[in-house]
């Protein structure tokens, strides 16, 4: 709803097409649309991979906003493509989260849990991954069994803040990923529920299943990581994350992971929490997307600035100068110009807003 608030805001009419996967949400929104937004300028449209397939051939739209996967992703900007509509891809990716050795390790598990867990991992900037050095790893272990024994209880079945799977497709491709590496916590699946339990998975390699596309899911894999020298190299690597989050005392360090990665966000000592602040934008880079939103830059997403002058008819006398034929004494009036164009930015100041249009 957050992109349609944009579009509203912005004047636009629009067409929704919630994900197929969601269907008691699609539903929903079909339902309550037209109870409060007026008809003629807003329609939903319910449906699977046939009706987007339908919407982005048949139709031509100013500006297509798409959140999900970067397969799908492709296929949107390459039908927008053809009738040069502008897109915001918003795709997620390999979120990683870096832990420094300084760090406490208590606070760590908790704020990583909380990003990680909630809604079973289903969201698109949960910490995919972990990068720490193989010192820490056995303490950190014990952090997480800690922190997920206060967050869920002794069985996160039970609890009422632990949700499931969303459909039976996408719990037995994560339980086919736990295959890889050592379930150091969790592992337990009941498929009548779609429930697995918050997992962390140690003894991960970099070219494991696990470690080629985005979890989406309870499963939070470690990978041994001897400094940030390559924990960087590590991240550069791969596709651009949607987020990238470090735990470090170190200043430094926070700002050199900063300035030598690339992602569509960053927050250091902290997850998820970044893209709550309606002030930043939000919005993925490379494989995790292109665009932005959130706050004004929804506002901004779905609106086209256009440059407008509005002169008069008048001084038609003084326009003349700037018409052929190019006599000896209109070159002064015209070097001036150029002159002028190529002074700094403080010079132009002093420029007579009449020959703005000019320069």
């Amino acid at each position: 709803m957050m992109p349609l608030t944009g579009a509203i805001a912005a004047g636009n009419c629009a067409v929704i097409k919630p994900s197929e996967v969601s269907s008691a949400a699609a539903e929903l929104v079909e339902k309550l649309i037209p109870k409060y937004l007026d008809q003629d300028c807003f329609t939903v449209i319910n449906g699977g991979v046939e009706e987007t397939q339908c919407l982005l051939k048949n139709c031509k739209f100013d500006k297509i906003f798409y959140t999900g996967g970067s397969a799908v992703g492709k296929l949107v900007m390459e039908a927008a493509a053809k009738n040069l509509t502008r897109v915001t891809l918003e795709l997620g990716g390999k979120s990683p989260c870096y832990i420094d050795k300084d760090s406490d390790l208590e606070m760590v598990t908790k704020r990583i849990s909380w990003g990680k867990f909630a809604n079973a991992g289903q969201t698109c900037v949960a910490p995919d991954y972990i990068l720490c050095h193989p010192d820490i790893q056995d303490e950190l272990i014990k952090r997480f069994k800690e922190t997920l024994f206060d967050f869920y209880g002794e069985d996160p079945k039970e609890s009422p803040d632990y949700a499931r799977i969303v459909n039976k497709k996408h719990f037995n491709r994560l339980k086919s990923l736990m295959k890889n590496g050592t379930c150091a916590i969790g592992g337990e699946t009941d498929e009548s529920e779609n429930y697995i339990a918050p997992t962390v998975i140690t003894g991960v390699k970099p070219t494991d299943p696990l470690m080629e596309n985005e979890v989406f899911g309870p499963l939070l894999p470690i990978v041994d990581i001897e400094s940030l020298d390559d924990a960087i190299d590590f991240i550069n690597d791969r596709d651009k994350p949607l987020a990238l989050y470090i735990f470090s005392n170190d200043k430094s360090k926070v700002q050199r992971i900063m300035n030598n990665t690339s992602s569509g966000g960053f927050l250091a000592n902290d997850t998820v929490v970044h893209a709550a602040v309606t002030t930043l934008p939000f919005g993925g880079v490379g494989g995790s997307g292109m665009g932005a939103y959130h706050g004004k830059f929804s506002f901004d997403s779905f609106s086209h600035k256009k440059g407008c002058v509005l002169k008069k008819q008048s001084m038609e006398s003084f326009n003349s100068m700037r018409y052929p034929p190019y006599e000896e004494k209109r070159f002064g009036w015209l070097r001036w110009l150029i002159e002028a164009k190529e002074q700094s930015y403080d010079k132009l100041s002093d420029v007579p807003p009449l020959l703005s249009p000019f320069l």
